[in-house]
């Protein structure tokens, strides 16, 4: 489950970025959340936390409590990030206004981090 959602997490994070270099900021927005989500489940499965059903919330909690805060695999900086990422994604997808080039560039930023810190723990386990 651990590569998968690491491949997943790349495909995304690879996405987002061709979305944002076309001008496709909400688009790309979307994937940048996805890419972090993806990144967070091959965490949690690396780290031998089982996840019934992946869920938003659930995911989102748990890496903060479990890997965070509990474990400090991750840094402290990171435990914001997907609800962060996850809210600028809903106004993306669900909100008429589109997300500016700005904030499409934070959130990718973001979820490049993200998906980094991940991939260097989880490659070294």
């Amino acid at each position: 489950m651990k590569k998968e959602f690491l491949r997943k997490a790349e495909q995304n994070l690879r996405a987002a970025e061709l979305l944002f270099e076309n001008g496709l900021y909400d688009a790309s927005t979307n994937r940048s959340y996805y890419a972090a989500l993806h990144a967070a489940v091959a965490a949690l499965s690396g780290a031998g936390i089982k996840t019934e059903r992946i869920s938003h919330e659930t995911t989102q909690a748990k890496f903060a409590a479990e890997l965070i805060r509990r474990r400090k695999i991750y840094p402290s900086r990171l435990k914001s990030y997907l609800s962060d990422l996850q809210r600028v994604r809903d106004h993306a997808d669900y909100k008429l206004k589109s997300v500016s080039k700005k904030v499409a560039s934070r959130q990718l930023n973001k979820a490049k981090e993200f998906v980094a810190n991940i991939i260097q723990e989880v490659g070294n386990a």
